[in-house]
């Protein structure tokens, strides 16, 4: 893996944020700018010296973005429905799902020989390697980037996803097994690709071959902080040097019966299959569980010093990411949520800016009962009293929640918020749960300034990930 963040010198706490030297409106509405307590508090002088001789830590941006999310194909079509609050969860058309508890989902309409992938591809590749392909090349498209200006070893490419192959292995056992009669009819009537789907980090060798990349290529799987995890070891792999470019971001196309039946079993997922599309109800006080979906968004990540001199446009400056994992339960999560509050804090203190200069808050909100109060908690810890004023939304809401690909679909969404000065609402959020008492962004979009924004992540494993992304400076180096 590669390796941490290094930490930046600059204290927050008195006014040192990028921002503060640059006024912005303020959106306080009156109240008082936060301190966090400075790192130098808990270091000892020593530890002080060895970070003001740290070098400067190498600037990363998003330059180009391409996403295939349901309700629509490609980012215009992503921000329309997000931008005006409109839900894309339906039920169930890929499978009979009569037998099965929830019924609903976030299906993507796909045609990959209309994106442009070859009938070898189409043969070769699951689902969601052809979402992650198609992504990368929209994504590469978008950025402008003469790959040429890199040697091949000097790109990169991470890649998470939570079920990888899944649809195509379940098909495969059908043939396998007579669609379940039989243990073993005949193993030769295998694809002769499945060896390709029973290895994960096979889809990130795919998105290599689209980029021409032969440098680092890697595969992170741990649950639904997949998305969100691999575009942060994505910045690391260029902050220590070890690629120019990465492409990175993530996919899964988990509506399969297994998978649903997976959800059922432990009741994470809605019943709630008599209003599709009003089944996704984060924050809610009626909410029973999350809509599963599918999708997928890659991002084309450059130094800023490299976009620059090639003027590039920059979606945003990703400021800071951290991980953290709460150790205590597979699914269960602390009240506290005092993990998911570390992870944001270390993202902050990377991106030097204190909680007052977050604009937006991306929530992970996935609908479920604990999630939910889990992640108030966490907001509460971490941003301290502008917890209560800075807007937070989920979008989980309209496209449903995609696994491992949603942390990678909210980056997406984190952007468009930046590009557009917009804050997308929390849908269906009729009914506010009072232990959920912030300001979630009731079914309307807001517009605002908006230029730096919180993204986070919860995964089953007790996985809890942050990430901080923000306007570049015009005048940094």
């Amino acid at each position: 893996m590669p390796g941490a963040f290094p930490s930046h010198v600059a204290d927050c706490g008195q006014g040192g944020s990028r921002y503060s030297r640059n006024p912005r409106p303020s959106l306080s509405r009156g109240r008082e700018p936060i301190s966090r307590p400075a790192r130098a508090n808990r270091q000892t002088i020593e530890e002080q010296h060895l970070q003001l001789r740290r070098p400067a830590v190498t600037r990363v941006v998003v330059t180009g973005l391409g996403v295939r999310a349901p309700g629509g194909s490609g980012v215009k079509e992503f921000w329309s429905l997000l931008s005006e609050g409109r839900t894309a969860t339906r039920g169930i058309t890929f499978f009979d799902s009569s037998p099965f508890r929830s019924r609903v989902a976030g299906e993507v309409d796909f045609d990959g020989a209309a994106e442009g992938l070859t009938p070898q591809e189409l043969r070769r590749m699951d689902r969601a390697t052809q979402f992650a392909v198609v992504c990368a090349r929209e994504a590469l498209a978008d950025s402008g980037l003469p790959l040429e200006a890199h040697a091949p070893e000097r790109r990169g490419v991470v890649l998470g996803s939570a079920v990888a192959a899944a649809t195509s292995l379940e098909n495969e056992y059908l043939v396998l097994s007579d669609s379940g009669r039989d243990w073993l009819v005949d193993p030769a009537h295998l694809s002769p690709y499945m060896g390709d789907y029973l290895s994960p980090g096979v889809a990130p060798a795919e998105v290599a071959w689209t980029a021409g990349a032969e440098g680092p290529v890697i595969m992170v799987s741990d649950g639904c902080t997949s998305g969100l995890d691999a575009v942060g070891y994505g910045v690391q792999l260029i902050q220590e040097g070890s690629a120019d470019v990465v492409v990175a971001g993530a996919t899964d196309t988990p509506i399969t019966p297994i998978v649903v039946a997976c959800f059922d079993a432990i009741k994470a997922t809605t019943p709630r299959n008599d209003e599709p599309a009003l089944a996704s109800r984060p924050f809610d006080a009626t909410r029973n569980g999350f809509v599963l979906a599918e999708g997928a968004a890659m991002f084309v990540l450059e130094s800023h010093a490299s976009a620059r001199a090639r003027g590039a446009h920059v979606y945003a400056e990703i400021g800071g990411y951290a991980t953290r994992c709460n150790a205590y339960h597979m699914t269960g999560l602390k009240k506290d949520g005092r993990e998911m509050a570390e992870a944001i804090r270390v993202a902050l203190d990377q991106a030097r800016l204190n909680p007052t200069d977050i604009d937006y808050v991306n929530a992970h909100g996935s609908g479920t009962k604990q999630n939910d109060r889990h992640e108030t908690a966490a907001f509460k810890t971490s941003l301290g009293r502008h917890a209560y004023d800075v807007p937070v939304s989920s979008i989980k809401s309209m496209i449903g929640h995609s696994l491992g690909a949603i942390g990678s679909l909210e980056i997406a969404a984190s952007l468009l918020a930046i590009e557009n000065d917009t804050v997308p609402p929390t849908a269906n959020l009729h009914h506010p749960d009072p232990e959920c008492d912030l300001d979630y962004v009731p079914l309307t979009a807001r517009e605002q300034p908006t230029n730096a924004v919180l993204t986070v992540g919860s995964g089953f494993g007790g996985f809890q990930s942050a990430m901080v992304l923000h306007r570049p400076e015009v005048t940094a180096v």
